[in-house]
């Protein structure tokens, strides 16, 4: 979590693959289930979230969660309300409800990741983007904080408006185990 160590890190990988260099990276700690914020001119905010319940990995298909450098490729869902349910990244016009039964909703916002690492999380099978790896709102909340996703990065819906407002399309985001 120590906001050099991620910059250097995620630094050296940008100039290898000849990104230029960020100014903010969402850095995601799979072993914590937490997310930090790290801007250079700014404190940390760190975050609760939960990633995937069946582990780490990049397959298609595997409901794991990728790991490597990413960016946010899209926003999707300014200004809808907090429990709003999404289906295909659209919005449905419905509103989460206790009395709703289901699995792991995405709801309120979503930040869509694109894989940047060959062989890692881009390309045939392995594909973030393909795969439709979101940071996303949940109608699980209280499970935040424990594995409970099919490969996204889930949050509480107001800290996913708070981390939406705060974001930009092409921030870097580094998974990390």
């Amino acid at each position: 979590m120590l906001t050099y160590d991620i910059f250097e890190k995620v630094n050296n990988l940008c100039r290898s693959l000849e990104l230029p260099l960020p100014n903010c990276i969402l850095h995601v700690l799979i072993d914590t289930q937490q997310m930090v914020l790290n801007c250079t001119a700014a404190e940390p905010k760190i975050f609760m979230i939960s990633t995937s319940r069946f582990g780490v990995g990049n397959r298609e298909g595997s409901n794991m969660t990728p790991t490597g450098l990413h960016r946010i490729t899209e926003k999707i869902g300014a200004g809808a309300p907090s429990g709003r349910i999404f289906k295909e990244r659209i919005d449905t016009g419905i509103d989460w409800n206790n009395s709703m039964s289901g699995e792991n909703c995405i709801l309120t916002r979503i930040l869509r990741l694109d894989g940047l690492e060959t062989g890692v999380n881009k390309g045939p099978g392995i594909d973030s983007f393909e795969r439709y790896i979101y940071i996303h709102g949940t109608n699980r909340e209280e499970e935040i904080g424990t594995p409970l996703s099919h490969g996204c990065i889930c949050m509480k819906n107001n800290d996913i408006i708070k981390l939406f407002d705060l974001v930009e399309e092409g921030t870097l985001v580094f998974i990390d185990q």
